[in-house]
């Protein structure tokens, strides 16, 4: 016969409190990865990473997502910007040459 446990309010509570505090305080995993043969290294993988809140991450000075194309629209849009201005620039010296000519 096998025993279920339920999950009781208080350990759900743990668990949450548990989550909100490394989101607050962040937690670093870091680790190496080394693969040799007869003392050649020919394989080395970092792994470094960090859990927190976005807050927390600002913080730390980390906030690579605000300037990740794929990840923020304000990026695309100055994007756009400086490229329609480079092709309404160069449309203008176009039709100054051909007026010229």
């Amino acid at each position: 016969m096998t025993t279920q446990k339920m999950m009781h309010a208080t350990e759900a509570t743990n668990l949450a409190d548990i989550l909100e505090r490394v989101l607050d305080k962040g937690i670093v995993i870091a680790g190496d990865i080394q693969i040799r043969i007869a003392d050649i290294e020919l394989l080395t993988i970092r792994i470094r990473l960090l859990v927190a809140s976005v807050d927390k991450a600002m913080e730390m000075g980390i906030n690579w997502w605000q300037s990740d194309s794929y990840l923020s629209s304000k990026v695309k849009e100055d994007g756009l910007e400086k490229e329609n201005e480079m092709l309404k620039e160069r449309l203008d010296r176009l039709e100054r040459r051909i007026e010229a000519e």
